[in-house]
């Protein structure tokens, strides 16, 4: 029994380590090694922007607002709002904007996202596809940055970056530390070679790459990147392409999105099993680094809690291995008890770590129940 708990104990720590720490560090490392820049050059194809929405009358006037602001020739882009079972005035503010670029496809009962972009793609006109959504802002010379990275033949996809605002909240501050660190991490994949998946709120691809999606799937901005990448072509991320938006500040408010992200993302490997394959799935290494093993994060997290409170009767680093996480784990109820503590960096950066693995945890339990139905 104790050398199982040695086992667990060493193999969880080791595991966890190369997930947060070892991957972006090695990332790093392959960047500097053996960089692949990308040939940007001035570009300026047609381009046809696809918003799917429901229930989006709050946003849907500045965001149309925002595309008129873009950097781009206007007489280049064509705006396609896929409405999916919106019960509100989005499509009437649609029509009512008095651009002639934009135009409607009007579902009256939800379909989700997938099937609305499929269809919208169908229609759309485009030799590149701006997929962004209703509620964040782009920055002006978002598009005409993108596009640059597609005068390189061998980039297929080119997303833009987020940057939060209004940052209030010692959890609000914890997810613009988690964001910056995904950067990071992202920032290196493509310098080195692709990305693994995009930004689902500013990302533009060839529109000839794109294959239409399963029904029902969750994560389109890992999907379409992954089967670009497969076909040959590179997946990059362009820090000069930014978005805006603002983060949830309290954890209750976003538990929805980690949800959707991380039952996404084991919907995604049952939808294409392909991913897990060495010989199919060029950048197998990163998918499964980046994504597949941050969903086991949780429960090795609780498999080094539980096997370091069994060995810490045999020897004192185990007690202070145990005594450290109760510790970590002691910045939730702290905060709460007392706000000024988060304050404190490693508060912050505590509170978000707990929350994004309890969150992941909740997925991985609701998926295997589920199966992942909701569309949205």
């Amino acid at each position: 029994m104790t050398t199982i708990a040695y086992l667990v104990c060493w193999g969880s720590f080791w595991t966890l380590l190369y997930i947060f720490v070892g991957y972006p560090l090695l990332m790093w490392l392959w960047a500097h090694v053996l960089p692949k820049p990308v040939r940007k050059q001035s570009y300026l194809p047609t381009v046809s922007v696809i918003i799917v929405v429901r229930d989006g009358v709050r946003h849907i006037r500045s965001k149309l607002k925002n595309l008129r602001v873009l950097d781009y020739p206007p007489e280049y882009i064509e705006i396609i709002v896929a409405c999916d079972g919106c019960k509100d005035r989005t499509a009437a503010l649609v029509r009512h904007s008095h651009d002639p670029r934009a135009r409607v496809l009007e579902f009256p009962v939800p379909r989700g996202k997938a099937l609305c972009l499929n269809d919208a793609i169908a229609t759309a006109r485009g030799e590149v596809l701006l997929m962004t959504d209703v509620q964040h802002k782009l920055s002006p010379l978002a598009l005409r940055e993108l596009v640059a990275n597609l005068g390189d033949p061998r980039v297929g996809v080119a997303s833009g970056g987020l940057e939060l605002e209004n940052v209030r909240s010692a959890f609000a501050h914890g997810v613009s530390a988690y964001w910056r660190y995904e950067k990071f991490i992202r920032e290196q994949e493509s310098r080195c070679a692709s990305t693994i998946g995009a930004s689902s709120a500013l990302y533009v691809m060839r529109r000839e790459l794109f294959q239409p999606l399963p029904p029902d799937t969750l994560l389109d901005d890992v999907l379409v990147p992954m089967r670009v990448a497969a076909a040959g072509h590179r997946v990059v991320l362009e820090p000069h392409a930014v978005m805006w938006g603002e983060p949830a500040q309290e954890p209750s408010a976003e538990q929805p999105r980690r949800l959707h992200a991380s039952i996404g993302c084991f919907q995604l490997m049952e939808l294409a099993p392909w991913l897990l394959s060495p010989a199919r799935n060029p950048l197998w290494f990163q998918f499964v680094s980046h994504k597949a093993l941050r969903l086991l994060a949780p429960w090795l997290l609780l498999s080094l809690l539980l096997s370091s409170a069994y060995l810490a009767r045999y020897h004192q680093a185990y007690a202070a291995v145990l005594a450290a996480l109760l510790l970590s784990l002691a910045a939730v109820p702290m905060e709460r008890i007392r706000p000024h503590a988060g304050r404190w960096l490693p508060v912050r950066l505590m509170l978000a770590f707990f929350y994004f693995n309890l969150y992941a945890a909740q997925a991985s339990i609701a998926f295997a129940r589920s199966r992942g139905e909701h569309p949205w």
